[in-house]
């Protein structure tokens, strides 16, 4: 999941001989994109950190791992608290500051304590893609510290039912909050729908196991399948008006990251259903 930051007067973001050189195209489309919508605040400190490893999250390539080596930054590390905070990159391809959600769970909840895992969508042309193309030891700068509140669970944790939307790449902070312990609470039923356009753009299937083992309920979603799939098909919110109903709005929550499209189309009828726009959480 990325946001974009609207152009600031900071230093250059990041000194020619520790990253390979980006394409012209890379850079002209980066400056030709529109002003973003308002994002987290940045951080005061900037800092620099290896990478320490990138691949294929599917098997069209549209979306990628990649995996920060923090084990030298424990104030940063740190500051990841919550599921579905950011960390703000400074890339030469791009003329101001992007913000990717982190995928990993908070370290507090995580055996994995020296590390920053994301997922990120190969988009040619776009600065984010860029990540894409770097080996291990490449350096990227990034904020000192995470931004953002995250998703802000203590609102629904009342909830009896709790249903979770993500389409593309919004899945990244969903698997933050589902391996950070969200859901194994028994008295929580927990479905999670989520969107791609077919299979070989859907990331993180080999953890649906680990996440059904964990308490959620899956549904994948797909927009454009084979003719051999025979889940649900259509979109996300299509599918949800399909086979789920909200009979009892006071003990339900909902957590939504993905496409705007859906998410408020997704709002829109939980709230035509009786649930209260503060049980619906985004971690924008």
């Amino acid at each position: 999941m990325l946001l974009r930051s609207p152009p600031r007067s900071l230093p250059h973001l990041l000194r020619p001989h520790l990253l390979r050189s980006l394409s012209n195209a890379s850079a002209a489309a980066a400056l030709a994109s529109p002003t973003p919508p308002p994002t987290p605040p940045l951080p005061t400190e900037w800092t620099e950190a290896p990478v320490s490893a990138v691949r294929a999250a599917t098997s069209d390539a549209s979306l990628f791992h990649v995996s920060l080596d923090l084990s030298s930054h424990g104030a940063l590390l740190a500051s990841h608290v919550a599921a579905g905070q950011f960390l703000p990159f400074r890339l030469p391809s791009a003329p101001y500051p992007i913000f990717l959600a982190i995928s990993s769970p908070p370290p507090a909840s995580s055996s994995a304590r020296g590390s920053f895992e994301f997922l990120v969508k190969r988009l040619p042309g776009t600065p984010s893609a860029s990540l894409c193309d770097l080996r291990p030891g490449d350096l990227v700068r990034v904020g000192g510290s995470v931004v953002g509140r995250g998703f802000e669970v203590a609102r629904i944790g009342g909830a009896r039912e709790v249903l979770v939307f993500a389409t593309g790449s919004g899945i990244s902070p969903i698997r933050s909050l589902i391996e950070s312990g969200f859901g194994e609470n028994e008295k929580v039923d927990v479905s999670l729908f989520y969107g791609a356009r077919n299979l070989q753009r859907m990331a993180y299937q080999e953890r649906f196991s680990d996440w059904e083992s964990r308490g959620i309920k899956i549904i994948p979603v797909l927009s454009r399948p084979d003719d051999q799939w025979t889940g649900q098909r259509g979109y996300v919110q299509n599918a949800f008006s399909r086979t789920k109903k909200v009979v009892n709005p006071s003990s339900m929550g909902a957590i939504l990251c993905g496409h705007k499209q859906m998410t408020e189309e997704i709002s829109r009828a939980l709230v035509a259903d009786g649930m209260s726009k503060d049980t619906i959480l985004t971690n924008i």
